[in-house]
């Protein structure tokens, strides 16, 4: 079927399903990893860092070094992901990673936290880019930039819901005899064990065995995937061939691995650091808030940029991918959040970081829909990996440097601006790419991906 053809009853319908099947599940599964990632944000403003008398510096090396441990094994997790399926891969990452984010509820040292961080990277390795394409993998590339949007409203709702809850949880100070901060690890951990177990029995591997799909809607889908496989493999660009070199040797890959640091870098300052900064708030504007209230707080820039993520992965999908859909946002939060800092509110100054939340979970969806566009097989497993590898370097780089130039200049202007530049630097490369084939966008058609051109 081409890329401009009307939709027939039957791929309405599957798409439908697997809408309804697969992606809030994995969604959910996503909802669980970032919050247990992210925890220890929610953790160190409210006992955890005075308990173990954690400097910005230790606490941002606290942060960032699970991505070391990420970044090791993450290409191999990925290619196990490719070979043994991502019903039982995905599955035993969950379970391994609950467990040893549970163990967080016992940490008594900066070394242990250290620890702990790391093997929770080790752990979790290869989860998300395991999840982009096994979705990837079920959906033709006309449809994957409205899946991969339903499954990523997951990042933004984390927060709009795990904050509140992780503050509600901190406030169960005493349970067990438990500080308020270990409760809460002790909590958002259990999910995960018990999805890992579910996600055994629930997931399917490719559509062919989904019992829930007609047999005309596995036929439709099974033909038009191998249809899309074997154009990308026969494509006359070396780069496209569905072998591991192919991801390692594509400079698309590279390029889109730049762009995706300048996000990622951004995305984690804020998730490790706005509770932090909100927390600073008191200080700075003689006020008080209660641990629920820095929760609620923390929450409110993520509930709107979960709406744009929604519209403007729409939009993207209705009328066409275009390189404004990336590099836009990317322009808008890399002025905004320097902005922030000149606010004279904690009102205006949670709204300009608003506005910055948005611009990354506006872009992010759109952007991993094009790798899988032009690599295939395990070259699109190794490609994915690679990426979001890039992602995890950001992570580590956000985290740490952030905590650290903040100790060094004694408030986050330095840091901010960091941001600011890289976020600014994903534009410009971004449009740069794009610039090489600028003649071939016109020719596309709505439901085509230009960026898909991109050599």
């Amino acid at each position: 079927m081409g890329a401009d053809a009307p939709s027939t009853a039957v791929e309405r319908t599957a798409i439908k399903k697997i809408s309804v099947r697969l992606v809030p599940f994995v969604a959910l599964m996503f909802f669980v990893n970032y919050l247990d990632r992210t925890a220890v944000s929610f953790a160190e403003p409210n006992g955890m860092g005075e308990d173990l008398a954690l400097t910005a510096a230790q606490f941002g090396l606290a942060s960032g070094i699970f991505f070391i441990g990420y970044i090791v094994l993450e290409v191999p997790s990925n290619m196990a992901l490719h070979r043994f399926g991502a019903r039982r891969w995905l599955a035993r990452i969950m379970v391994t990673w609950g467990i040893v984010s549970l163990l967080f509820t016992w940490v008594d040292s900066t070394g242990q936290l250290y620890t702990l961080r790391f093997l929770l990277g080790v752990a979790e390795a290869g989860f998300f880019p395991g999840a982009i394409l096994f979705l990837s993998q079920w959906v033709p590339s006309r449809h994957r930039t409205k899946i991969l949007g339903l499954f990523y409203l997951a990042q933004p709702l984390t927060t709009v819901f795990g904050a509140p809850l992780a503050g509600w949880l901190i406030g169960r100070h005493g349970l067990f005899g438990l500080e308020g901060w270990r409760v809460m690890f002790l909590f958002v951990s259990l999910p995960a064990i018990l999805l890992g177990v579910i996600a055994w029995f629930y997931l399917i591997d490719r559509p062919a065995d989904a019992k829930w799909l007609t047999s005309a809607e596995r036929d439709w889908l099974t033909k038009e995937l191998a249809a899309e496989n074997a154009h990308k493999a026969g494509h006359d660009d070396k780069h496209a061939k569905g072998d591991l070199k192919a991801a390692f040797s594509n400079g698309r890959v590279w390029i889109l691995a730049l762009v995706y640091f300048g996000f990622v870098y951004g995305l984690y300052a804020l998730a490790f650091f706005l509770p932090t900064i909100i927390n600073g708030f008191q200080e700075q504007y003689d006020t008080t808030f209660s641990v629920m209230d820095k929760a609620w707080i923390t929450a409110i820039p993520y509930l709107p940029a979960a709406v744009v993520l929604f519209f403007w992965t729409r939009h993207a999908t209705r009328h066409g991918t275009r390189t404004w859909h990336v590099a836009g946002p990317a322009v808008v939060g890399g002025v905004s959040i320097p902005l922030a800092l000149y606010m004279g509110s904690p009102t205006a100054t949670v709204a300009v970081i608003t506005v910055t939340a948005c611009s990354i979970f506006a872009a992010l969806p759109v952007f991993w829909s094009v790798p899988s566009r032009f690599l295939t097989g395990a070259a699109a497993a190794a490609g994915i990996a690679l990426i979001n590898t890039a992602g995890n370097v950001a992570g580590f780089a956000a985290s740490y440097v952030t905590g650290w130039l903040k100790d060094w200049s004694g408030d986050y202007y330095v840091p901010l601006y960091l941001v600011g530049f890289f976020m600014l630097l994903s534009a410009v490369l971004m449009s740069w790419l794009a610039a090489r084939n600028r003649t071939a966008e016109p020719a596309l058609g709505p439901e085509q991906q230009p960026l898909e051109a991109l050599r």
